[in-house]
């Protein structure tokens, strides 16, 4: 069989950080990824829609990081806790009087700014003339019950941790575990953001992946230090070059109300270094603000000793949204195949939509049915696209564009020898491999 991706690719090209979000964001779109929400109303800002392919790679990072959060562990657990939530919680917990942004609003073009996010000027047209710095709640009110008069008031959360702490007693009483150990959850969270930017970056609703790894307190410096090691190693781990990548400590005046420590797992978009997760000492305050207003003892009592204490804290809090945009930027380049350019997504195999292509090579009635049978069977150990439309090499151009690691051509040989030919993304580089050994052919290269 011949065609263009038997070519080997030339060496990389990627774009310039000024073109490169642009491209990307374009990808998103045209490929089924992320699409503006209710575009076909004009859009609601801030807010997005995950394509077929976008719902696909954004369960991949959130399982990646479960993997290797819960699954690959034995100290830690996991937990669902509900959206709404009583508003006792977010008082007890420091956010209706701390969950704030300084905001600004320029008296001559009427935008409003986050204090802290601009100098003197009005980034949008120049002007000095602002207002001063008020405090601005982020935190989405709601009311549960049918008449607003008579509802009790409601907060959609801002994050995820609170539940981990109000469940800590309920979790420990049913695991058994004991400290250190942590309690892991990936949701939706809610912030009422007034300069929501970047595409997916800063939106409105977004995901969390958390956990809260629960110490004795004299262990919580060096839990901090494990912590900023083990999810700086994660991002490396799924194909984020470390130069791209930097560990950056909060300096004294930028600590949270609960931070005795805080670093940021920090990538260079194409706007700068900005956050991917934080990585938090939160010492006890949490559970001793919860234990207060509850009138529930939030503390662990180890029967070897003897001893009663308060657990500290450490969170690892990650955006899986903005996680995802980072590793789909990480990923976009571009080279030459058989004279052509060509896009493609290097996408770690976990984290692409599709890890397998199966295509044969024509709509041939004896090639579509024994496709389907591989694709049925590969279907059992990987997340599979079947294409039959257009040339092959257009084909694979589609795959390597979405960043499938593996395209299995089903050619007239195959009814022969009962093989495929298997493409790699990356190299292009064709092998045959026996049908019967395509499953664990497709183990062994994608799911490492």
């Amino acid at each position: 069989m011949t065609d263009p991706g038997t070519d080997l690719a030339t060496p990389r090209s990627t774009p310039q950080a000024s073109d490169l979000m642009e491209r990307v964001v374009n990808l998103c779109k045209r490929r089924g990824f992320i699409f503006p929400s209710a575009e076909i109303y004009g859009g609601f800002r801030s807010t997005y829609d995950y394509g077929p392919l976008g719902v696909l790679m954004l369960r991949n990072v959130k399982d990646a990081w479960w993997r290797a959060m819960v699954q690959q562990r034995d100290d830690v657990v996991g937990l669902d806790a509900a959206i709404l939530s009583s508003p006792r919680i977010w008082e007890a917990s420091g956010h209706l009087a701390n969950f704030t942004d300084p905001l600004v609003d320029c008296r001559s073009c009427h935008e409003r700014w986050r204090a802290d996010k601009i100098g003197d000027a009005c980034p949008n047209c120049g002007s000095t003339d602002l207002t001063e710095p008020r405090a601005f709640n982020l935190m989405f009110k709601t009311y549960a019950g049918p008449l607003e008069s008579d509802a009790t008031v409601a907060y959609l959360r801002p994050e995820t941790a609170q539940g981990m702490f109000v469940n800590f007693a309920n979790v420990l009483q049913t695991t058994r575990k004991k400290p250190p150990f942590g309690i892991a959850q990936v949701g939706k969270s809610f912030r009422n953001e007034i300069t929501p930017q970047n595409f997916v970056f800063r939106t409105r609703e977004f995901e969390q992946m958390e956990m809260e790894y629960f110490v004795a307190p004299e262990q919580s410096g060096q839990w901090f230090e494990y912590w900023l090691h083990e999810r700086f190693a994660w991002y490396r781990s799924l194909g984020i070059p470390e130069e791209k990548l930097r560990l950056r400590h909060h300096d004294p005046s930028e600590l949270s109300h609960y931070s005795t420590a805080t670093a940021d797992v920090e990538y260079l978009f194409p706007w700068g270094w900005d956050e991917l997760e934080g990585i938090a000492n939160r010492t006890d305050y949490d559970l001793r603000a919860h234990a207060a207003a509850s009138g529930e003892r939030l503390e662990y009592f180890d029967q070897a000793t003897g001893e009663r204490y308060v657990p500290h804290v450490i969170e690892p809090a990650a955006g899986a949204t903005r996680t995802m945009m980072a590793f789909l930027l990480a990923a976009y380049d571009e080279d030459e195949v058989g004279g052509e350019r060509r896009s493609v997504l290097r996408l770690h195999p976990r984290l692409a939509p599709y890890q397998v292509a199966v295509l044969p090579l024509s709509k041939n009635d004896a090639l579509v049915p024994l496709s389907r049978q591989v694709l049925q069977m590969v279907q059992q150990v990987a997340m599979c696209d079947f294409d039959v439309t257009q040339s092959i090499g257009r084909r694979y151009r589609r795959q390597d564009e979405v960043g499938t690691p593996l395209c299995v051509t089903v050619d007239f040989d195959s009814l022969e020898d009962h093989a495929v030919t298997v493409r790699d993304r990356d190299t292009t580089e064709q092998v045959r491999v026996a049908i019967d050994e395509l499953s664990a052919t497709v183990m062994a290269r994608v799911l490492r």
